[in-house]
Formats: C-alpha cells, structure tokens, sequence
C-alpha cells in the first residue's frame, strides 16, 4: 500500500468521540500536575506513557480519573479546553464535539457559572484563532450513579452553553446499565440535545439495544460487539444510527485483543455508518490522523476511501446543514487536488 499518512495529514476532518480531559497532551498533563503537587499523576512528560499503560478497562478508569482530578480551577479548564483545540488544529480537524463531563469538575469545587464560561470561552477563541469548531456532549459519568445523571442534567438544561449539542453516557458498563438512565436522557432530549451514549464497548449487544430504545441513541459510542448481533446491525444500518469506533482506544483498554481481531470490517460490511476517532489520544499513545492510518490498514482503504470515511463523520455529527455541506465539499476538493497531483 501507498503511504496515506500525509495524505491524511492534510485531510479535512471531524471528530465525534474524543473526551475533554483525555485528550490533554503530556505536556498539559504535566503542566496541570505540577501546579497540583498532592497528585500523583508524575509531573514528568516522558513518565506519562508507562502511566498511561493500562491493564485493563478498570484501570484506565483509575488512572483517567487522577487527572480529571487535575483540572481543579475555572483557569485549568480554560487552559485544557483551548489546549486540546490547538491540538485538533494540527491535525487538521476542522469540526469536533468534545465530550465534557461537568460533574467530575463542579463536585471538585469549581463554580458551575465559571466552568461554562471558561468552556465557552475557550470554544469561541478556538473557533476565531485555530480555525477549529467546537460542540459539547456532556456526559454522565455512569461509575458515579443517579446523583451524577441528575446533577448532568441540570447543568445540560438549566445551565446550558452555547456550544452544547448532545447529551451522552460514560464511563464502566459493567454494573452501570442503561435503562436507570433513561428520565434523565427524556429530560436531556426534550430540551433538544441530542443522545449519543456508550454502549456495547464493554459488555454485550443488549447494551446497545437498551441505550436505542431507553435513551434514545442517535449515535453510539464504541458498539464494539454489535458485530455479535446480526439483527442489531441490520438496525443500525437501516437507522442510520452511526458507530463511533475508536480502535486504538479499544486496543489499549482490553476491550478487544488486537487490531486484527478489530470488528470494524464486519460493522462496515453490514451497512453500518462507522466514523473513526481517537476517544483519549494521549493516553492510548494515538491521535486521529493515527487512527485514520490504523482504518486505513484495517479496511483496505486509499484516499478516496479515506475521504468517504472523513464524510461519514461530517454526515453523522450535529453540525449544521449549511456547516456539513461546506465541511464535505472541502474534503472532496482536497481529495481531487490530491489524486490529480
């Protein structure tokens, strides 16, 4: 195969599962440590990576969980928030919907008001200094029960930011199951979020099947073993209901042994809307332009297959129409001066 990194590089991009506090780099990582030394998180950035290497999903959970425990003033998330779209912006992604997970930063201490306000402001200096459009997903953190959900719900409606589009659900599966969720997602839906919820990363197709029909899924994050269930993927298709696959994420948290034994290929082969993501780049060692080189490999794609899969993203997220059509027109611009190189 031809060498599609640079190609990818270049290409005009979208990303719909890629989470706030995960995706802070090293470098912002150990900036946020050292100006919270009772952390344990190390303060070096080269002692990140054996930090980040996880033993299974339980422990990734742990680990994610002690630098969310970083970001502890109205100035730390502003710095994240803005840090992780300069990240984007090299890597040419044009539009993402960052998932944000309020709970974990407001039960820490930082003042509801000042939390929206640093987001937002982050967002629009983004949007006019990098170039890079930003969408929030507040999330439930699910490990952290009903309290959580009913407290998420509250900032998402009665607080909501400009910026906020969606409305998901994180964190273990495992003894978290969806249906409980299902009066807060309602609440969520009724004020016009949108619900893209995880499920079937972890645990088998029936969460899936719960987070459709309890919570509404328009989008679901991960649905790694929706391949166990051929009537589930012919839904899925049929529905038009998008997977959001992160494979190097899967990889790295256990819930998939190698890139080989992927199920991408058999989600792609039953119709199913796949876009590729990163979910929390530096903790898995990845980024999206990594991910797309690792789709690439997986699916037996070239440029144009590329280009179709970074319009499956623009099609599959919550951007505006006016917003989707001249994101999609710009990739197959490039994609033609490309191939005609």
């Amino acid at each position: 195969m031809p060498d599609l990194h640079p190609f990818i590089a270049g290409l005009p991009k979208a990303e719909l599962h890629v989470h706030h506090v995960g995706s802070a780099s090293p470098r912002i990582v150990a900036e946020l440590a050292s100006r919270h030394p009772d952390s344990k998180v190390p303060t070096d950035p080269e002692a990140l990576a054996d930090y980040f290497t996880f033993t299974d999903f339980a422990h990734f959970i742990e680990v994610y969980l002690s630098v969310v425990d970083l970001v502890r003033t109205p100035e730390d998330v502003r710095l994240l928030t803005y840090e992780v779209a300069r990240d984007m912006a090299r890597q040419n992604i044009r539009y993402a919907e960052l998932t944000i997970t309020p709970y974990s930063s407001t039960r820490r201490g930082i003042e509801e008001k000042a939390f929206m306000e640093a987001i937002e402001d982050a967002r629009k200096a983004a949007e006019t200094e990098l170039g890079v459009v930003l969408r929030w997903c507040f999330d439930i953190p699910g490990e952290a029960g009903l309290e959580a959900a009913a407290e998420t719900t509250r900032l998402a409606v009665d607080l909501r930011p400009e910026g906020l589009v969606s409305f998901g659900l994180g964190g273990p599966e495992i003894g978290v199951p969806r249906p409980q969720f299902k009066p807060y997602f309602d609440r969520a839906r009724a004020a016009g979020l949108h619900s893209v919820p995880h499920a079937g990363e972890t645990t088998g197709p029936q969460t899936v099947w719960d987070a459709i029909h309890e919570l509404g899924a328009e989008r679901i994050g991960h649905g790694t073993t929706s391949t166990q269930d051929p009537e589930l993927l012919a839904y899925l298709a049929e529905h038009r209901i998008a997977l959001e696959v992160c494979p190097t994420s899967n990889i790295a948290t256990r819930a998939v042994t190698d890139l080989d034994a992927h199920p991408v290929k058999e989600m792609v082969a039953a119709g199913v809307l796949v876009t590729i993501n990163s979910d929390d780049p530096p903790m898995f060692g990845s980024d999206l332009n990594n991910e797309y080189a690792v789709a690439a490999r997986l699916l037996d794609l070239d440029e144009a297959g590329l280009a179709q899969l970074a319009k499956n993203a623009v099609e599959a997220s919550f951007l505006d129409p006016a917003g989707k059509a001249e994101l999609s027109a710009e990739i197959d611009t490039y994609t033609a001066a490309w191939l005609a190189r």
